[in-house]
């Protein structure tokens, strides 16, 4: 598997992840959560809001997050979407995980999580 290929992998598998931790801080539009992802990652993970709709609306379907439509005056409507009770046990659950992961990780290949 090639660098690039990895790299989406990871991409991909910690999608969900970001999103739940991002949402647990505030409630939060597409657009917003893709910019976020950018600026806390320092440009490393980066997402098209675009692309993370099709997560979002997966995402609600499991009922890990919940979205509404907000109308401010003089901008366009926004779905801003927010943690649900659901969410907050699957974020805790996937923090375990990655946890778990970096240490296995750590011990075997000297990879320390930031």
């Amino acid at each position: 598997m090639g660098m690039n290929a990895l790299a989406r992998e990871l991409k991909r598998g910690s999608t969900e992840l970001l999103i739940l931790a991002l949402l647990e801080e505030r409630d939060c539009h597409g657009y917003e959560l893709a910019q976020q992802i950018d600026a806390r990652s320092r440009g490393e993970i980066s997402f098209h809001a675009a692309s993370l709709y099709p997560t979002l609306y997966r995402m609600e379907g499991k009922d890990l997050i919940e979205g509404r439509w907000v109308e401010k005056p003089g901008q366009r409507r926004r779905r801003y979407y927010r943690l649900t009770k659901a969410g907050t046990r699957m974020l805790a659950s996937q923090r375990s995980v990655w946890d778990t992961f970096f240490g296995a990780l750590d011990r075997v290949a000297r990879i320390r999580p930031a």
